[in-house]
């Protein structure tokens, strides 16, 4: 069975925009499926409980992610900076099969990363074929997160944290191209968390990533399904 087959995340169409404030509970929210990102990868034994909720309008596709977590550090501020090392979240999404996919990289603090990538082979300077997405691009993005922007020294103790964007279809079509109606389309995509500055590294995702440490795997990310 194909990835895509076994992991299937149904979006469900909003009439009300969310508020952008990590309302988790919200009756806009509450009307969302909700998944959780429990495949881990590596040896350590930190497993913080990582759950996803998106919806959609035509006008733009919502992602909300509550984390309970330990051990989290943060101090990437600046756009494009390796928020990947800090306590992150992430989504993938590819629209269309015939071109690349964007990554969506949020650390708690809310910096971002933000990238257009056609081919996903390793290089020297990153990969083989892809495109730093311009500021004013990415700007677009409105972001909300609940911890401060710095998070420093590390926090060892529970806590639970929150990250929230909503994503205008125009910056997706600047890269798919026109999309259509959301409503009745399927997606390809993956959502991830990871941290690796600080004292229990960690990676998860979604969909099921294999043996090889790598998020940038479209043939293994899982199906996502806009609900008319």
């Amino acid at each position: 069975m194909s990835p895509e087959t076994q992991h299937v995340f149904v979006i469900r169409r909003t009439a009300t925009p969310p508020s952008l404030d990590g309302a988790w509970e919200s009756p806009v929210w509450a009307q969302a499926e909700t998944l959780d990102v429990g495949n881990f990868y590596g040896p350590g034994r930190h497993r913080p409980e990582t759950q996803v909720r998106t919806l959609y309008d035509e006008d733009a596709l919502y992602v909300l992610f509550r984390v309970t977590d330990r051990f989290v550090r943060c101090t990437r501020t600046r756009y494009q900076e390796a928020v990947h090392k800090d306590a992150c979240v992430e989504f993938f999404v590819k629209p269309r099969p015939d071109k690349g996919y964007l990554n969506f990289e949020v650390n708690c603090g809310g910096a971002l990363v933000l990238k257009y990538i056609v081919d996903p082979e390793r290089t020297a300077d990153g990969f083989a074929a892809y495109e730093d997405v311009p500021w004013e691009q990415a700007s677009q993005l409105r972001i909300y997160h609940s911890l401060p922007v710095v998070v420093e020294p590390e926090i060892a103790g529970p806590i639970d944290w929150t990250v929230e964007y909503a994503i205008p279809r125009a910056l997706l079509e600047t890269y798919a191209g026109p999309l259509g109606l959301f409503g009745g389309s399927e997606w390809r995509g993956n959502f991830y968390k990871c941290a690796e500055d600080n004292s229990h590294p960690h990676w998860a995702s979604w969909a099921p990533i294999g043996e090889i440490l790598n998020f940038h795997q479209p043939d293994r990310f899982g199906l996502l399904r806009f609900a008319r």
